[in-house]
């Protein structure tokens, strides 16, 4: 074992740890010696006493036995910080760990740290007052995207192999895709979100970010099933790792829309997505089918929806603790105050009720929709967010709501309706990556894990960031 983290995935240092390759102690040693060199700034807390007693300690019979793992700043890990990444929470610590926390302790997953998100998971670029900025290991000056920024740049940055994401609006896909890595955000409700679950708006699922499908799916064997502190949770799943390659896809449905009839794609994006998704058809054995996908966009009655918690989160340190929001917090809750809340809410609930119709419709015909996970590549690391895709100032044709609205136009679909999608690392723009996206049918998360593994194999990808000796093996 090199003094360099491990740069392959989960799964395969797990088998290294049983034939004796490395050890869990030496293998956390060098993913903090890696967090204290990195000038990403994926991490916002390291509990570095307990990793060493954890790793000390690690039973690598169990799944994720000695792995060290990051966890998301929104999840609550008991003793550690809890501050929905905000100046205005910088002093609260958790109490409890969650539902999914606590089922990757049960895993062997060794904690190590807190990686960082955007503020409250509301915008795709990790930077905040709190914790500063966060960078994306293929360009330091671009970001990694958000809410789950600082877990994709530990991953694809090769600090640790895998850490945990949360998706309300694309907050897993969305830095996936900006930093090529794997990232399902399930069916609602496959993995619980207690306790003390939030429930509206009935967007957000929780999982993963990974370097393989294998890990994710050993993510989900862990994770997934139902918790009676999450009562939307789904009834428990076996056999998700151990089932890849178990599904005949041959003659499923699929259409591609690489802009889901309404998002603002960059062309030379579009261009190479179409190819990869009709190479994937055609090697899974895919039908490929024309159907009319028109899928609404909805940003601002999505976001409007997710003020309601936001304001009931706040309370009555609002509007006092203004000065401690970044920018964009302010922007939206400034329309919620003069308003627009109860209106916005009762607007995405009727715009949840078409865009659910129009899947449903579009389900009947398909089994797959393949589209892009973001309009265009990684932009600045600091924002602003991105207004403008390949070369169409969005503001000046559309207006200042539209235009930032376009930055989850792809991905706020599914967690409006529930479907899972999953983004697979598809090729490079400017030398960075860019995502296909596949969005499934309810309940059929292992059929886009199958289609992302032949798409793992038949088209290969590094690990992490190609950089000059650093190695990279799935084992």
């Amino acid at each position: 074992m090199t003094s360099e983290p491990w740069t392959g995935d989960a799964c395969s240092l797990v088998d290294a740890y049983r034939d004796g390759t490395v050890s869990p102690d030496e293998a956390l040693d060098a993913t903090l010696d890696a967090i204290e060199s990195s000038d990403l700034n994926a991490f916002s807390f390291v509990d570095t006493e307990a990793a060493k007693r954890a790793a000390h300690t690690a039973d690598v019979a169990l799944p994720f036995g000695g792995v060290p793992v990051g966890i998301k700043e929104l999840d609550q890990v008991r003793g550690w910080p809890f501050t929905y990444a905000s100046l205005v929470f910088r002093d609260d610590v958790a109490k409890i760990d969650s539902t999914q926390v606590q089922r990757l302790r049960g895993a062997g997953a060794v904690l190590v740290g807190q990686t960082t998100a955007s503020e409250f998971g509301f915008i795709n670029c990790t930077n905040t007052l709190l914790h500063g900025t966060t960078r994306n290991p293929w360009n330091p000056t671009k970001t990694p995207g958000g809410s789950s920024g600082g877990s994709a740049a530990a991953v694809a940055g090769g600090i640790l192999p895998i850490a945990s994401g949360g998706d309300g609006g694309g907050s897993i896909r969305i830095p996936a895709g900006f930093t090529g890595l794997f990232g399902l955000k399930s069916t609602f409700g496959r993995i619980p979100k207690g306790p003390y679950a939030h429930q509206p708006p009935l967007t957000v699922v929780i999982g993963c970010l990974s370097r393989s499908v294998r890990d994710t799916a050993r993510w989900f064997d862990v994770c997934n099933g139902f918790d009676a502190r999450d009562t939307l949770s789904l009834p428990r799943v076996e056999g998700w790792e151990a089932g890849l390659d178990g599904f005949d896809l041959v003659g499923k449905r699929a259409v591609i829309s690489i802009d889901l009839g309404s998002a603002f794609v960059d062309p030379v994006q579009t261009t190479l997505l179409i190819e990869r998704a009709e190479q994937l058809i055609k090697v899974a054995g895919l039908h490929r089918v024309d159907v009319v996908v028109e899928i609404p966009e909805g940003g601002l009655e999505w976001s409007l929806a997710n003020l309601v918690g936001l304001t009931g989160l706040l309370g009555s340190r609002y509007p006092d603790c203004l000065d401690d929001l970044t920018f964009e917090i302010q922007y939206v809750l400034d329309a919620a105050m003069k308003g627009f809340t109860i209106q916005g809410a009762g607007a995405a609930e009727v715009f949840r009720i078409v865009v659910n119709e129009r899947m449903a419709d579009i389900f009947e015909q398909v089994d797959f929709i393949f589209a892009a996970t973001n309009p265009d590549v990684a932009f600045g690391a600091q924002g602003p967010l991105a207004t403008t895709v390949g070369g169409v100032d969005l503001i000046a044709e559309y207006g200042m709501a539209r235009a930032l609205s376009n930055n989850g136009a792809l991905t706020i679909p599914a967690n409006l309706t529930g479907n899972p999608a999953i983004t697979i690392p598809s090729g490079t723009v400017d030398g960075l990556p860019i995502g296909l996206q596949v969005i499934g049918r309810h309940h059929e998360e292992q059929l886009l894990l199958d289609l992302a593994r032949i798409a793992e194999r038949e088209f290969p990808w590094p690990l992490t960031v190609p950089t000059s000796g650093v190695r990279s093996t799935k084992g």
